[in-house]
């Protein structure tokens, strides 16, 4: 008899390990961590590391030959930065491994009955903006407005999306009676920061590398102008966002993709943050402008309203809350020397 469980790829990256931990305190069934890395750390007697690629068949077969998957958290992707440099492994990776685990979700719901839960995080840069003009004048962008991604990474999201669509809602449907085949939902997170895992290459990794530049007293340039704005999300919320849509009924959702975000900062307010901690810190502006015309497409902020409404979301952390409570004391953690006193500064 298959073993029910939770399948999260992506699991050693930033989110999956915070997501690892939350589901471990509030959920009893055993968790299977798929990654190409090692999982960091020692496993939880309930946590199954599994290091491996999302495109390798072989690995998916003897998976769902073994379990029985109840929610499936995708998170493995390449990110933005380095997908502009290897658009091709890209596609692959981001599109071909989400493809691998839509039809496996779609062949388990039918086999057990009931609907597979897939959770695809997807992300503004999904979002396309044509120029500034534009983006100054549409602060806070819709789901299906501005829909034109000029990434790569970008493109690959929107597709998937798109394609999670596809297999929950025609994906060998009969008839209007024929009973769905999988239970597809998404979010598009902000900009994600996290005091437990340094930076991986992220087009909204500036705002993150000041602080852990900072805290370890390091000069940082930004690859970014100091008015760049886009919204960000500290990790605890967007594993809270996360768990939130999972467990929100299937009546309540209305929307396949839905926008959560926390506050919206410019790079200069974000050094600003860092400063007011870390009042030494060396934070200067050399902009990179491959790296800047993406972030120029992406949206100031983002309506999460239906988030709001459907399924009750809200941010726990706001501005002060998010550096004077999570990041800054964590990561202030990460970097002291043994021996050093702790400073308050």
């Amino acid at each position: 008899m298959r073993t029910k469980a939770i399948l999260i790829t992506g699991a050693s990256g930033e989110i999956g390990q915070a997501l690892i931990k939350s589901i471990l305190e509030h959920k009893d069934l055993p968790i299977l961590a798929l990654d190409l890395q090692p999982i960091p750390g020692e496993p939880h007697k309930r946590v199954i590391p599994l290091q491996g690629s999302i495109l390798d068949e072989a690995l998916l077969k003897r998976l769902v030959s073994e379990y029985e998957l109840d929610v499936i958290y995708h998170l493995a992707a390449l990110l933005s930065t380095r997908s502009e440099f290897t658009p091709d492994q890209a596609h692959n990776v981001n599109v071909g491994g989400t493809l691998a685990l839509l039809q496996l979700a779609a062949d388990q719901s039918q086999w057990r009955g009931e609907p597979v839960k897939m959770i695809f995080p997807s992300s503004i840069a999904a979002y396309g903006l044509p120029d500034l003009a534009t983006k100054n004048a549409n602060l806070h962008l819709r789901e299906a407005e501005f829909n034109t991604p000029r990434t790569m990474y970008g493109c690959n999201k929107l597709y998937c999306e798109q394609l999670g669509i596809y297999y929950s809602r025609y994906y060998k449907q009969l008839s209007a009676e024929t009973p769905i085949m999988l239970d597809f939902r998404s979010l598009r997170f902000p900009g994600l920061i996290s005091a437990f895992t340094a930076p991986s290459g992220g087009t909204s990794d500036y705002g993150p590398e000041m602080l852990h530049y900072a805290a370890q007293g390091k000069p940082y340039a930004s690859f970014v102008r100091e008015d760049v704005r886009i919204p960000f999300m500290a990790m605890p919320d967007a594993v809270k966002s996360l768990l939130m849509l999972t467990e929100a009924p299937r009546q309540n959702i209305s929307h396949p993709v839905y926008n959560v975000t926390a506050f919206s900062l410019s790079a200069e307010e974000f050094r600003q943050q860092v400063l007011h901690y870390f009042p030494n810190a060396q934070i200067t502006y050399a902009p990179d402008v491959k790296r800047q015309n993406i972030v120029d497409s992406w949206p100031a902020d983002l309506d999460d309203s239906a988030a709001r409404r459907d399924w009750g979301w809200s941010p726990d952390y706001d501005v002060a809350r998010s550096f004077g409570e999570y990041l800054v004391p964590n990561i202030r953690a990460r970097y002291q020397k043994p021996g050093m006193p702790k400073t308050n500064e």
